[in-house]
């Protein structure tokens, strides 16, 4: 069954207790609460982490972004064997303690791209987005220089190399969509931005351990049927980021979970009938009255609602008929 899931903080606060208020046990170790790239978790800090959420009576079930793995092996640079190595033995501690599932992404130098963080949405809250025009014509960031097939290459390289060590650890990888799925940002090749590209992915090294982090809101923004294209990718999906978006890869806002273009209980009906039974989170979430927009898309109260919501459309795609 579908695991409901919450980004949570690496040491205790409120929301280890409003989480299992909501129901939920599973949490996401994030980049977002521990630094984008800054730490790479050794396996007495993994073990540290994991036995505090399993004493609080949560399952430590994804690291999500703060994982080994830098430009220097997207851009193929210098010091890439180095890191590659660093990352399998990341992919075997996490396999010891028992942490199925790691996120991981391809967007080199630029990663989520926002150009607004205050768009007001529903009731005054606030949510974020996206418009090419508003990012100009500005160069590439200092130093980086590649090309489209030069990031391919790297990413099946990258693969080859990590897949079995994943397999073998029983780790599942779940790669991210460029955010926003454009042809490039600023200059910088994306390649994750379609579903061909994903099927290019996913041949590399046939294996369930090589799969998807199914982001709705990407996928939504690339132009997709969302439930469709869940049910094409079906066994492959590793771990999902349940949101919506209204608009294009070129121009989006977030939404609401509840008032975006996707339906979403045709979405939680399609990973029902694929099987799916991994983490589920919500993701990108409006910052809501009383609030402080200091982390756009992940306050809380944003976060509690999606939970709700989330709740209500499995308890509905649950009884609907086999």
């Amino acid at each position: 069954m579908v695991e409901l899931s919450l980004v949570l903080p690496p040491e205790p606060d409120r929301r280890w207790e409003l989480a299992k208020q909501m129901g939920v046990t599973s949490a996401v170790l994030h980049s977002l609460e521990i630094g984008d790239g800054k730490r790479f978790w050794s396996y007495d800090e993994l073990s540290r982490l994991k036995n505090w959420f399993e004493g609080a009576g949560i399952d430590l079930d994804v690291v999500e972004g703060s994982v080994p793995l830098t430009d220097v092996t997207r851009f193929g640079l210098e010091g890439r064997d180095e890191e590659i190595a660093a990352f399998k033995r990341f992919l075997r501690d996490a396999g010891r303690l028992g942490i199925p599932v790691v996120c991981y992404d391809w967007m080199g130098g630029i990663r989520w791209a926002r150009t607004d963080v205050h768009v007001e949405a529903r009731g005054g809250s606030l949510t974020t987005a996206f418009d090419a025009a508003k990012t100009g014509d500005g160069p590439p960031p200092e130093g980086i220089d590649v090309t489209r097939e030069e990031l391919w290459g790297n990413l099946e390289h990258f693969l080859r190399e990590v897949v079995p060590v994943a397999e073998e650890a029983g780790v599942k990888l779940g790669l991210h969509p460029d955010d926003p799925p454009r042809e490039s940002v600023r200059g910088i090749p994306r390649i994750v931005n379609g579903v061909e590209a994903y099927e290019r992915v996913l041949d590399v090294v046939d294996s369930e351990h090589n799969g998807v982090t199914f982001c709705q809101g990407n996928f939504a923004a690339m132009g997709v049927d969302v439930p469709e294209t869940i049910r094409h990718f079906g066994e492959r999906i590793n771990f999902v980021h349940f949101r919506d978006v209204e608009g294009t890869a070129d121009s989006f806002v977030e939404t609401w979970h509840d008032d975006g273009p996707t339906d979403m209980l045709a979405a939680m009906r399609a990973y029902r009938e694929v099987g799916f039974e991994g983490p589920m989170r919500p993701d990108h979430v409006p910052t809501m009255a009383g609030e402080q927009n200091t982390k756009p898309g992940y306050e809380t109260k944003g976060r509690l609602f999606a939970i709700g919501y989330m709740t209500g459309l499995l308890e509905r795609s649950r009884s609907d008929p086999k």
